[in-house]
């Protein structure tokens, strides 16, 4: 096959991009914008079978595959003018790029999937140990065995930490790209936004109680405090928090504090003065950017996995892994000069 013949194939390439939270759509978004000459289309997250007839029945809206999330990704994709195939049902797709493994849906099994990673991932618990022991479903321990179906041609992550953190899970070091994630490649930008607060201290709160996790809120806020010093405490509430007993406990125990939710928190971080969070990766944000953190995860570890600073080059990144498998699928036998060409694309 010539590079003109592989080039006339790679431009009849389909593409599926599956996506989920907002923070996820809008990657997969990035990341299309840097494959102009393929058809791209997108559609929010999904399941299949009894998972899929819960989700519409609104039985897991604290995942991405719930109607909300749904909704959300929805209204990304139609401001961006993308064109959404739900399920990816009116097409047979060349080439899927997904956000997520933990369920991987039936119509995309046997096709060339690159996995994007999205950010943190959750710690490895019990659960985690007790999943991957029993091969249990991945879910079932969240996004802690995210990259464990191995149901893709590569991993896409964040930084040279994440290629050692998913290699040491049982992940083949030949399948992991390290080419930073879309959102978080570029944290320097958030400092040109205009701050609305000074000398504050940032929570960015969690969603551990809606995802059926154990949370003491009241010790959060009291040790927030204890670490703001007399500064003024700014609350971000997470996506899938419910924001009437999130406002309740922190007007109880914080008193007076500005609390923000629905909106961006990358220019809140940019602008504080220390950042504190859980399970979070806007924690990543704050890293970038030099400020001081606090998490649940020792901070130490948090650096050495932060995600690459490339300018925002991510997306251009993962585009070409994309164009590196579309190669592979249409020209499975290489020549020599064949190889050479796909190096140079």
């Amino acid at each position: 096959m010539s590079a003109e013949e592989i080039c006339i194939v790679m431009q009849r390439c389909n593409i599926l991009f599956i996506c989920g939270s907002v923070n996820q759509t809008t990657m997969m978004v990035e990341i299309a914008r840097h494959l102009p000459d393929h058809t791209c289309r997108f559609t929010p997250h999904y399941a299949d079978g009894l998972m899929e007839e819960a989700a519409q029945r609104g039985l897991l809206e604290w995942t991405i595959i719930g109607k909300r999330h749904r909704e959300r990704a929805r209204q990304v994709l139609t401001a961006h003018g993308c064109v959404i195939d739900e399920c990816g049902s009116a097409n047979d797709y060349d080439l899927v790029v997904t956000c997520s493994d933990l369920v991987v849906q039936r119509n995309i099994v046997g096709k060339p999937v690159i996995l994007v990673q999205e950010g943190m991932t959750d710690p490895e618990n019990a659960m985690y140990r007790t999943v991957v022991a029993l091969g249990l479903p991945r879910y079932l321990a969240s996004t802690s065995t995210f990259g464990l179906s191995h149901q893709y041609r590569y991993l896409c992550v964040a930084s040279e930490g994440y290629r050692e953190h998913f290699r040491r899970k049982g992940v083949p070091t030949s399948k992991i790209r390290v080419t930073g994630i879309p959102n978080f490649d570029n944290c320097d930008r958030f400092r040109s936004i205009p701050a609305q607060h000074s000398n504050y201290v940032l929570v960015a709160t969690s969603d551990a109680r809606e995802t059926l996790k154990l949370e003491n809120r009241r010790r959060t806020i009291e040790h927030a405090r204890s670490i703001a010093n007399g500064r003024m405490l700014v609350f971000k509430l997470h996506p899938n928090e419910r924001v009437d007993r999130a406002k309740r406990e922190i007007e109880r125990w914080a008193p007076g504090s500005p609390v923000y939710h629905g909106c961006d928190i990358n220019p809140l971080i940019a602008h504080c003065d220390a950042l504190i969070t859980k399970f979070s990766s806007c924690v990543y944000v704050g890293i970038a950017l030099g400020k001081e953190v606090f998490s649940d995860f020792p901070v130490d570890e948090l650096r050495r996995m932060c995600p690459i600073q490339n300018g925002g080059r991510s997306g251009a990144a993962i585009a070409d892994v994309c164009r590196e498998v579309m190669i592979e699928v249409a020209a499975p036998a290489f020549e020599p000069s064949m190889l050479e060409f796909r190096r140079a694309v």
